[in-house]
């Protein structure tokens, strides 16, 4: 048999064939061209989803001040989900919780200082470690210690500050350890115990604590012997101590309580080598100011938005004056219950000092993630070491009599209080978009 061939087309056929490539090819080009407009008006995210880059979105500080929109911010390098919009989780309260509290023991964390180990030194009770902070109209994410360590794998944190800021460094570890074996962590300290590194060397992660409690340098740098009454503090030296917080990628500062004296700070230009030296007096407020533009004006320079995190922790209360309707003049001693008053704040200058955070953080170019946890912990008057810590001079006669007289109304057993900073840290870290 011969080969078939196939009949010809005839005109209308090809007629019809020839409109049919028409309409295609206008389909197409319409097709490709929004495609083009898709990409060049999304093409960011779509470098985010095909190229592992991050998505641009304005980011706010949390403060007491609306700040100014920054829209080149970025998504923090850590973020991993997306919490509920709008919820401020500073802002709640309090409710008791035996099933999830306390998160570790006081005896199975050996990092703890024994100004802070309140059961070893005697407290007989233990309700204030059963507490949680419940945000209004939405939940604070638990706080996930596998995640912690896998996020800093190869990575640098590092604590900041001044005692308060330590036992926020010492709560986050005695929150991870236990997921490391013995052998493979380890806690050292650097230049005369002003730097402190605990190691968790599967992860190749360090957790930092660099003692600087005005973040400048002052008379009070010393990391054992720092109580000088005459405290002085160095205009522009920040460089001093920043030399060493260069490279760590998630950095959380903290100063206050020691600028706080009742009198003007005293700020030296030039340096203390100097024979004759210059000392100006400034308010509180003022030379709290000055610290802060030194503070921010150092992260921009010498941190990598792309990479790092930075965190600031507001001033943590003392209760040392019966403020909250107690006894007159009485303070943490012997206090086992929380303050009922959800406006309750104190008297002492923090609204002031929050004010100027709020002003200065306002003018940041670089995003600084503000963790608010005055009022949350002003309401903790239960959660103090009080007496029941190790006592560095022996006490007099007068003192034991009356143990309300040397009662540590400022810094907090752990566990307690300060698991609750670090997971409202963890949040801003894992969820940053919540208030």
């Amino acid at each position: 048999m011969g080969n078939m061939k196939a009949p010809p087309l005839s005109s209308s056929s090809s007629s019809s064939g020839v409109l049919r490539k028409g309409r295609l090819s206008t389909y197409l080009y319409t097709l490709l061209a929004f495609i083009l407009l898709v990409a060049i008006v999304h093409g960011e995210y779509f470098a985010y989803i095909f190229g592992g880059l991050e998505p641009t979105r304005p980011t706010r500080v949390a403060s007491p001040k609306p700040v100014k929109k920054r829209e080149d911010y970025k998504v923090p390098p850590f973020a991993v989900g997306k919490g509920q919009e709008g919820c401020d989780v500073f802002s709640g309260r309090w409710v008791r919780d035996e099933l999830t509290r306390p998160q570790y023991e006081e005896s199975e964390c050996p990092y703890i200082q024994p100004q802070l180990t309140c059961q070893e030194h005697g407290r007989p009770d233990t309700e204030y470690q059963k507490w949680r902070w419940q945000p209004h109209g939405c939940d604070l994410p638990r706080f996930n210690a596998t995640l912690m360590l896998e996020s800093l794998r190869g990575k640098r944190m590092m604590f900041v500050g001044d005692s308060l800021n330590r036992g926020q460094y010492v709560s986050m570890i005695c929150l991870l350890h236990r997921l490391i074996p013995q052998h493979k962590k380890s806690m050292e300290t650097y230049n005369n115990d002003a730097l402190t590194v605990f190691r968790a060397k599967d992860y190749n992660a360090t957790i930092e604590f660099y003692w600087a409690p005005f973040l400048l340098e002052s008379n009070s740098d010393n990391a054992v012997v720092h109580r000088v009454s005459d405290r002085i503090v160095r205009k522009g030296s920040i460089n001093k101590h920043g030399k060493h917080w260069k490279g760590v990628d998630i950095l959380v500062f903290n100063t206050y309580l020691w600028w706080v004296t009742g009198q003007d700070m005293k700020i030296l230009k030039g340096s203390f080598e100097d024979v004759e030296k210059e000392i100006i007096e400034l308010s509180t407020e003022d030379a709290y100011r000055m610290a802060m533009k030194s503070m921010l004006k150092w992260v921009t320079r010498n941190m990598d938005r792309t990479k790092t995190m930075v965190f600031f922790t507001s001033m943590s209360p003392t209760h040392s004056k019966g403020d909250w309707g107690g006894e007159p003049g009485g303070n943490c001693y012997n206090q086992t219950t929380l303050i009922q008053d959800p406006s309750y704040w104190g008297t002492d200058s923090r609204k002031s000092i929050m004010k100027v955070i709020g002003e200065e953080f306002g003018k940041s170019e670089f995003p600084i993630t503000f963790l608010n946890i005055t009022q949350l912990s002003s309401y903790r008057k239960d959660a103090h070491t009080s007496i029941y810590k190790k006592q560095w001079n022996p006490l007099s006669p007068e003192q034991l009599a009356n143990p309300a007289s040397y009662a540590d109304c400022t810094h907090w057993c752990l566990p307690g209080l300060q698991d609750t900073w670090n997971e409202l840290l963890f949040a801003k870290l894992f969820y940053p978009n919540s208030a």
